[in-house]
């Protein structure tokens, strides 16, 4: 893979020391092997202080907020991080109750220049660890990209109300603010601001679609100058994402999730991404299953007619067999299989490598 002289250039510029966003207690030290990183990829050799901002088998981590918590929690939550595997299988773990919203950090051996920030699924109820955010991260690194897992806050919306006064827009709060840390800390991170791509999977495909298409808009009070740069990503890829929030198309449990105990018609329509495509949406890659039982496929058509409408650049990948939630894990013996090339070289197009 071709690396320009900008991207050396940037890569070259890391530098230790103390970062806001970056947890307190952390140097960055980009040429030393992260303990418990897989290979072909790299971190910082710094152990996590707190239990609480601690990520399994990742050694770098990026609060998103000041003090770690985030702002407006509303009621006790509980942070927890289940493993659904069985002993030797592979691990499928998930998070739940994060009241501190965070990255997970992979570097690659030979960075690109490029970054991919991933939004697992979890219909909105959960973050995915493994099948839809580390997994991916290792595919990536191992092409050159660096990749942040976001840990996204959850609505928590049921007949109590939400959890978080942004309510449903905490994951757009994140996302965004997530994007704007990224870019604020890349030379200390190896990559090129403008080449922040977006991938996202199910209800993690829902933020990534709504990243796209209201990255403009202001969900939250700045707090420091992170929030001086664009959250725009280079280019999105929605994966069998969740974007309309009017039924009986929309995913049911991502809606009650996302919106709460009293549903509106105003509310379903801010939260549908397609009816919010902007002047200047970046370039979309999107896939989906049409056999996919979870969510239906016409989601991601009636995305792919939206951004069309704005003369967005969009391609679409539709297989007659997959699933839902088939990441890569998922796709062994498939056509599907094909989806992580089929994304790089349609990457290749938008100035992302």
């Amino acid at each position: 893979m071709k690396v320009d002289r900008r991207a050396l250039l940037v890569a070259g510029a890391a530098v230790t020391g103390m970062l806001p966003g970056l947890r307190p207690d952390r140097a960055l030290a980009a040429d030393a092997p992260g303990a418990g990183l897989p290979a072909g990829t790299k971190g910082a050799s710094f152990p996590p202080s707190s239990p609480a901002s601690a990520l399994p088998d990742v050694a770098e981590v990026i609060d998103l907020w000041p003090g770690g918590v985030a702002p407006g929690l509303l009621r006790p939550i509980s942070e927890e991080i289940p493993e659904r595997a069985k002993p030797g299988e592979p691990h499928d773990r998930y998070m739940t109750g994060q009241s501190r919203p965070r990255m997970a950090v992979f570097r690659p051996d030979r960075p690109n220049g490029a970054a991919v920030m991933i939004t697992p699924g979890g219909g909105y109820v959960r973050v995915v660890v493994d099948k839809e955010g580390y997994e991916l991260a290792h595919w990536l690194t191992a092409r050159g990209f660096t990749v942040f897992v976001l840990f996204y806050r959850l609505p928590g919306g049921d007949e109590h109300g939400w959890d978080w006064a942004s309510g449903a827009n905490a994951p757009l709060c994140d996302a965004q603010r997530a994007m704007r840390l990224i870019r604020f800390h890349a030379a200390s991170l190896g990559i090129d601001p403008p080449r922040v791509a977006a991938m996202g999977f199910s209800a993690g495909g829902h933020v990534c679609a709504d990243l796209a298409a209201r990255f403009g808009e202001t969900v939250y009070a700045p707090v420091d100058e992170a929030d001086n740069h664009s959250a725009r990503p280079i280019c999105a890829a929605p994966c069998y994402p969740v974007i309309s929030m009017h039924l009986p198309v929309g995913h049911s449990q991502s809606r009650r999730q996302l919106l709460g105990p009293d549903i509106s018609r105003a509310a379903e329509d801010a939260h549908t991404p397609s009816q919010h495509i902007p002047a200047n949406p970046p370039p979309h890659f999107l896939l989906h299953a049409e056999d996919d039982p979870v969510v239906n496929p016409l989601n991601t058509l009636m995305l792919r007619d939206a951004l069309k409408a704005r003369g967005a650049k969009v391609e679409t990948h539709l297989f007659e067999v997959g699933g839902h939630g088939f990441g890569l894990r998922g796709t062994v013996g498939k056509p599907v299989a094909i989806w992580p090339e089929l994304w790089l070289n349609w990457a290749r197009t938008t100035g992302l490598v």
